[in-house]
C-alpha cells in the first residue's frame, strides 16, 4: 500500500473550514498531493453544501489539466470522462456523470461570461494561484463577484505551493491551512553566467550530460521555449548518443508526447521542459534539476500590437519552485546556469500579469461581465486593480474595433469576438470574414500575425523582400521550400484552430483550397483593417513614406511593389531609427469594413484663400490622422461665418478696424465695471476672443476677409449694452465736456481720464466734471496755441492760483498775440 500523501493530514481541517465558511486558502509544498487529493476528498465526504453540484479544478496550463484529470481518474480505476473529466479549448472528456471537472483558467473565464452564475457548480478550486496570470486573476475576480452578490453558497478554494498568503486570505476573507509536505534536501549549485542567451542550449546540454554521468535519478531541465529545447536535444544526442532517453515537454505538444514525458514507468530519463513543469505536473523520478534561468512570458509586441512571448529572467521565487522539483522523492541537486551574484540580482517575485500585460482581452471580457452582471471593471474584486491608463487605452482600441460603443457598452460584434478566444485584434479580423473563403484567409492571417513572420531574415529569396502579407498567405497553399517544415507546421496548426473556432470543418487540404480561392478577391486588406484600424497607412508625397491613422508615420522600401499603393492596411512594423512597415496589404476606402467606416468623420473645413481672401470649403473624410477623401465644395453661409470668425478670433486687432471711438468705448465700460456697474459685459480684447457670438450676426452677406474692415466696432460694442446701460454710461462717463471753445473729448484710454484743450478754453472754469459719481478723477491737460501740452492738473482752482503764473510768463513771450490774463478764474465770458 502506498504511503499517504502529506496533504491528507489537513483534510479534516479543510472539511471543517468549508462547513464554517465559503472560502479557504491552502498552502502545500510541491509533492504534497493537493491537486489530486483535495477534489476527490470533497466529493467522497459529500458535505451538504456540495449536494449534486460539480467541483471545478482550475489549472494554469493544458498539460496540467490533462495530467490532473488522468491521475484522479486512474486512482478510481477509470478513464477521464466519467466521474472525473477535463476540458480545454482543444479537447474535452466530460459526461453527465462528471462531478470533478478540470479546466484551464482561460476556459473558465469564458465560461463565466457565458454562464455567470455557474449553474450546477458548487465549488471552484484555483490551483497554483501564485502564478498570478491575467486569466487566473480575472476568473477569481468574477467568481468573487458572483459569490458576493448572487451565490453566497459557492465555495472558493485557492491553492498553491508558494503563496503570498496574506494577500489571498485578506481578499477572500478566508482562513489559511498549511501542509508541511514531504521535504528532502536539495543541494544548490551555481555555474558561471552564460554570455548570451543563444549559448544557453549548449551550456544546458553540457550540464545535463555531466549530471547524467555523475548523479542518480532522472533529470529535469528548464529552458525558455521549443527552439532552445530542440537545440539542447541536438547537443545532447552528440554528447550522449542517439539512444539517450530524451523527452521534450511543452504546451504545444501532442497529448501522446506529453504522456510519454510524464510516464512513471519509463525509467530514468532526461526531460527538457518549458515552465509548464514548474508546477501542477510531476515528472517522476527527478533527482536533478538543471535550470537555464529564463522563461517566456506574454508581452505586448510593438511591431504588431499583439501579445507575443518574450524571454525574461525568472524570479527568485520561481528558481526556488524549480529547484524543489529535485527534492520531491529523495535528496536532489539543482544546477543553476547562472552565478550567485546574478542570483542576488533576481527580482523576488514575478510581477502580477494584470499590472504589465496587454489589457485588451481583459477589457473585452469585463465589458461582457458588466453587461451580464452590472459590475463595472473598476469595481471588480480583483487581487490587484487594473492600471487605469492601460485599461483606458484598451477600451479605446475596442471602440475602434467596434467591440464597444461610445458609452463603453459591449456591441453584438464584441460578443462575437469573445467567442473566438483570442486577442481582440485577431478576433475582429476573424469576424470580418463574410464568406467561407474569407474565413479561410482570415484564419491564416491570424496564424501569421500570432507567430513571427516566416519569411523574416530570408531577404535573399526574391519576393520575401516585400512587406506584402499575401506572399506569406501563399505558403499555406503550396510548399515552396522557403520556410522550415516545423515553422510551417506550427503556422498550419494555428490556422486550423482559428478555422475551427469560426465553425468550419475540414483539415489542412480544405483550408488551403479555400485560401487559394479567397486570395483571388481583394479581401486581405479589408480583413487586416478590421483588426488594425489604427494602422491604416496612407501614402504621402515623400517616396515610400506613409502616414498612419493612429498617428505617426512609417516607411516602405522604395523597391517594394506595395509602394505604389495609395492606402495600405498595416499589420506589423519594425522600429529602429525609424518605423518600417513589414507586413501589409493594399486596401481601398470602399473596401474598409463597417467597424472602420463607423469611425470615419465627414467634415466640412472652411478656410480662406490666401490670394483672394475668399472663403473656400474642403469636404474631407477623416479616419484618425488620415484624410481619405478631399474635395472642394461651394461654401454655405455657415461655412463663411465659421472661417471669418476663426480669423478674427486668431488676431482680433489685425482683421477689424479699430477706431478711436471704439477703443474709448472699451475703456469707459471697463471703468464702469470697476466702479459702479459690475454687471456690464466685459468687452476687452481678451474677453471678446473667448467667444465670437457677439460678432456672428454682423457677418451676414460677407464672403471675404477684406470686408471685415467695414465693420463699425463702436456700433457693435454699443449693441452689447442695454439701452438703459447706454444711457447710464453716457451720464456717468460722458464722452465729451462742453468748454468755451466747444465740446472736447475725454480720453479714457490713459491711466487717469484726461480732458485736453487750449488753456483759453478753460478760462473761468474752477472745477472739472465728476466722473462715476466722483469715484473716477478727471484731469485737465492745458495746451499751448500750437496744441502742445503745457500743464496737467486735476484741480483748476488751485492751478490758477499757483501754477498759472509760470505758464503765463512762458506763453506771453512765445505767443504775444494771445490773451494771457493774470487771473483766468475771473474770465467768465
Amino acid at each position: 500500500m502506498s504511503e499517504p500523501l502529506p496533504v491528507t493530514e489537513i483534510l479534516p481541517a479543510l472539511h471543517e473550514a468549508l462547513l464554517a465558511g465559503p472560502n479557504l486558502v491552502l498552502v502545500a509544498p510541491p509533492g504534497a498531493g493537493k491537486t489530486t487529493t483535495v477534489p476527490p476528498f470533497l466529493l467522497e465526504r459529500a458535505p451538504a453544501w456540495l449536494g449534486a453540484g460539480r467541483i471545478l479544478l482550475v489549472e494554469p496550463r493544458r498539460v496540467a489539466v490533462r495530467a490532473a484529470a488522468q491521475r484522479m481518474a486512474a486512482l478510481r480505476g477509470e478513464a477521464p470522462g466519467g466521474v472525473i473529466g477535463y476540458r480545454t479549448r482543444l479537447e474535452s472528456a466530460v459526461s453527465v456523470q462528471t462531478r470533478i471537472e478540470v479546466v484551464t483558467e482561460g476556459l473558465l473565464v469564458r465560461r463565466l461570461v457565458a454562464d455567470p452564475l455557474l449553474e450546477g457548480v458548487a465549488a471552484v478550486i484555483f490551483d497554483e494561484v501564485h502564478e498570478r496570470s491575467l486569466d487566473g486573476d480575472t476568473a477569481l475576480g468574477f467568481c468573487r463577484d458572483v459569490q458576493q452578490n448572487f451565490r453566497p453558497d459557492l465555495r472558493l478554494i485557492a491553492m498553491s505551493a508558494t503563496l503570498e498568503a496574506s494577500l489571498f486570505t485578506t481578499a477572500l476573507q478566508a482562513p489559511l491551512l498549511e501542509s508541511d509536505g514531504r521535504h528532502y534536501p536539495v543541494e544548490i549549485r551555481h555555474r558561471r553566467d552564460i554570455g548570451h542567451l543563444r549559448d544557453l542550449p549548449e551550456a544546458c546540454a553540457h550540464a545535463v550530460a555531466q549530471a547524467w554521468q555523475e548523479e542518480e535519478g532522472s533529470i529535469l531541465a528548464f529552458l525558455p521555449g521549443i527552439g532552445e529545447i530542440r537545440r539542447t536535444e541536438a547537443f545532447l544526442q552528440r554528447l550522449l548518443g542517439e539512444q539517450a532517453p530524451l523527452y521534450p515537454l511543452y504546451g504545444e505538444q501532442s497529448v501522446e508526447d506529453q504522456a510519454r514525458a510524464l510516464d512513471p514507468t519509463s525509467g530514468r530519463r532526461i526531460v527538457l521542459a518549458t515552465s509548464i513543469a514548474e508546477t501542477s505536473v510531476t515528472v517522476p523520478g527527478v533527482r536533478v534539476v538543471v535550470d537555464g534561468g529564463w522563461r517566456r512570458l506574454p508581452q505586448r509586441d510593438a511591431s504588431t500590437g499583439l501579445p507575443r512571448l518574450h524571454t525574461r529572467r525568472i524570479s527568485r521565487a520561481t528558481a526556488e519552485q524549480r529547484a524543489g522539483r529535485a527534492g520531491r522523492q529523495a535528496p536532489g541537486v539543482a544546477i543553476r546556469l547562472w552565478s550567485e551574484m546574478t542570483q542576488r540580482s533576481l527580482i523576488v517575485q514575478d510581477i502580477p500579469a494584470i499590472l504589465e500585460a496587454d489589457l485588451c482581452d481583459f477589457a473585452l471580457l469585463t465589458a461582457a461581465w458588466q453587461q451580464a452582471m452590472g459590475t463595472e471593471p473598476k469595481a471588480l474584486p480583483l487581487l490587484d486593480p487594473a492600471p487605469a491608463g492601460g485599461l483606458a487605452a484598451a477600451q479605446a482600441l475596442l471602440h475602434e474595433l467596434g467591440a464597444l460603443d461610445k458609452e463603453g457598452v459591449l456591441t453584438p460584434l464584441g460578443q462575437r469576438m469573445i467567442n473566438f478566444g483570442t486577442h481582440p485584434r485577431l478576433a475582429a479580423l476573424l469576424c470580418a470574414a463574410r464568406t467561407v473563403e474569407e474565413q479561410a484567409v482570415a484564419a491564416c492571417l491570424a496564424a501569421l500575425l500570432e507567430e513571427r513572420d516566416p519569411l523574416r531574415g530570408r531577404e535573399g529569396m526574391g519576393e520575401a523582400l516585400s512587406a506584402d502579407i499575401r506572399l506569406r498567405l501563399r505558403l499555406f497553399t503550396h510548399d515552396d521550400g522557403r520556410v522550415p517544415r516545423p515553422v510551417m507546421r506550427r503556422l498550419q496548426q494555428a490556422a486550423e484552430r482559428f478555422w475551427q473556432r469560426g465553425g468550419q470543418k475540414g483539415g489542412r487540404r480544405q483550408l488551403a483550397e479555400y485560401v487559394t480561392a479567397g486570395m483571388q478577391g481583394y479581401g486581405v486588406g479589408r480583413l487586416i483593417a478590421a483588426g488594425f484600424p489604427d494602422r491604416l497607412a496612407q501614402r504621402t508625397h515623400a517616396e515610400g513614406r506613409y502616414r498612419l491613422a493612429g498617428g505617426g508615420s512609417a516607411r516602405l522600401n522604395a523597391a517594394d511593389p506595395l509602394v505604389k499603393e495609395e492606402l495600405l492596411a498595416g499589420a506589423a512594423f519594425h522600429s529602429g531609427k525609424g518605423t518600417s512597415m513589414t507586413l501589409a496589404a493594399p486596401v481601398t476606402m470602399d473596401e474598409l469594413p463597417d467597424s472602420v467606416k463607423a469611425c470615419m468623420q465627414e467634415q466640412r473645413e472652411p478656410a480662406l484663400d490666401g490670394t483672394s481672401g475668399k472663403v473656400i470649403v474642403r469636404q474631407r473624410v477623416r479616419l484618425g490622422a488620415l484624410i481619405l477623401r478631399d474635395k472642394n465644395v461651394p461654401p454655405l453661409p455657415e461655412d463663411i461665418t465659421t472661417a471669418l470668425l476663426a480669423k478674427v478670433q486668431a488676431d482680433l486687432p489685425r482683421y477689424v478696424e479699430w477706431s478711436d471711438t471704439a477703443r474709448q468705448m472699451q475703456a469707459r465700460v471697463a471703468l464702469a465695471r470697476r466702479h459702479y456697474a459690475p454687471h456690464l459685459p466685459d468687452i476687452s480684447d481678451d474677453a471678446l476672443v473667448q467667444s465670437m457670438e457677439w460678432l456672428e450676426p454682423w457677418l451676414a452677406g460677407m464672403d471675404r476677409l477684406a470686408q471685415l474692415k467695414e465693420l463699425d466696432m463702436t456700433a457693435i460694442l454699443t449693441s452689447l449694452l442695454s439701452y438703459e446701460d447706454q444711457q447710464e454710461l453716457a451720464r456717468q462717463l460722458p464722452t465729451h465736456v462742453a468748454l468755451k471753445g466747444g465740446r472736447r473729448r475725454i480720453d479714457y484710454t490713459t491711466v487717469i481720464p484726461s480732458l485736453a484743450a487750449r488753456a483759453q478754453d478753460f478760462y473761468g472754469i474752477m472745477s472739472l466734471p465728476k466722473l462715476a459719481g466722483g469715484k473716477v478723477p478727471l484731469q485737465a491737460t492745458l495746451l499751448s496755441p500750437a496744441g502742445r501740452p503745457q500743464a496737467v492738473t486735476a484741480d483748476l482752482a488751485q492751478f490758477w492760483k499757483a501754477g498759472w503764473l509760470d505758464m503765463r510768463r512762458d506763453m506771453r513771450g512765445r505767443y504775444p498775440k494771445h490773451h494771457w490774463p493774470e487771473n483766468p478764474a475771473d474770465e467768465t465770458s
